[in-house]
């Protein structure tokens, strides 16, 4: 009485084996997904997902983008094993609101409106930009940003003084540090702040970015969410808002790949904010 397979002996209408392998080998050299693979090869974009499927392909979004290969995903156990640094650029609003809102000739009217800046070839406010230094947990997520106004190693090793610091008052170790080979990161000036701090530094491979993905993801979320989530009327109005979104990103906001929060896996903390 033992249960025996019931699948057919014989799939006749099942797609050819030769046009599977051509769904799987745009899949893997253009990195198209079933529906631009079934525009390409006439089939119906279901068929393409059931062959990819099948195959046990990768999704899209798991494949790294050099190297079409799965992205090897890696989480430290314990909060502060490993803090990713790095810094984000953004340009400055100009008063009345940038173009990104207001649309071209309208943001270039109020660059030229604004004062207190130098000026360009064409009359506009040299308004400079707004440097995001950011620190972040690999176990939690936790995040610590300032906006300073540059990236030299002063300001480098001045902010991870603070970063450090902010951790530690939420109860978290620092063991080690990952930063880009920016700079401000090779100098002489970090390796000692981090030293003297007792954090061992790490560095990402050159033209690896993927190595410090957790802190660049963030600051993608960031610019989404924050930085171009409404239509901001000043530079100062952008940055009051900083502080609110990023405690309601530490604390309330749920991270999709904790399940929760990054407060609620750093021990005794998220009880705070219950």
């Amino acid at each position: 009485m033992t249960d025996r397979s019931s699948r057919p002996h014989h799939s006749p209408d099942r797609t050819h084996l030769h046009v599977e392998r051509q769904v799987l080998h745009l899949r893997t050299s253009r990195r198209w997904g079933p529906a631009r693979i079934g525009g390409r090869l006439d089939l119906p974009a279901s068929t393409c997902h059931a062959i990819l499927r099948r195959a046990g392909v990768t999704r899209l979004t798991h494949l790294d983008r050099a190297t079409r290969q799965p992205v090897r995903r890696y989480e430290h156990p314990c909060p502060g094993d490993l803090i990713h640094v790095d810094i984000k650029k953004l340009g400055n609003i100009p008063d009345g609101g940038g173009w990104r809102t207001q649309g071209r000739a309208r943001g270039k009217l109020n660059r030229t409106a604004t004062t207190g800046h130098g000026t360009d070839a064409w009359g506009g406010a040299r308004l400079g930009y707004a440097y995001l230094h950011t620190a972040i947990d690999d176990h939690s997520r936790l995040a610590y940003t300032e906006i300073l106004d540059d990236e030299r190693k002063e300001t480098a090793a001045a902010f991870w003084h603070r970063a450090h610091a902010w951790f530690t008052r939420h109860g978290i170790t620092i063991a080690r540090v990952l930063t880009d080979n920016g700079s401000c990161y090779k100098s002489r000036l970090w390796h000692d702040t981090c030293t003297q701090l007792g954090v061992t530094v790490k560095k990402t491979r050159p033209y690896r970015p993927q190595t410090n993905g957790k802190v660049e993801r963030f600051h993608r979320t960031m610019t989404d969410e924050w930085a171009y989530a409404k239509a901001y009327r000043s530079e100062t109005a952008r940055r009051a808002a900083l502080p609110t979104w990023l405690h309601t990103y530490n604390n309330h906001r749920h991270h999709t790949a904790l399940g929760g929060p990054p407060a609620s896996r750093v021990p005794n903390l998220s009880g705070q904010n219950t």
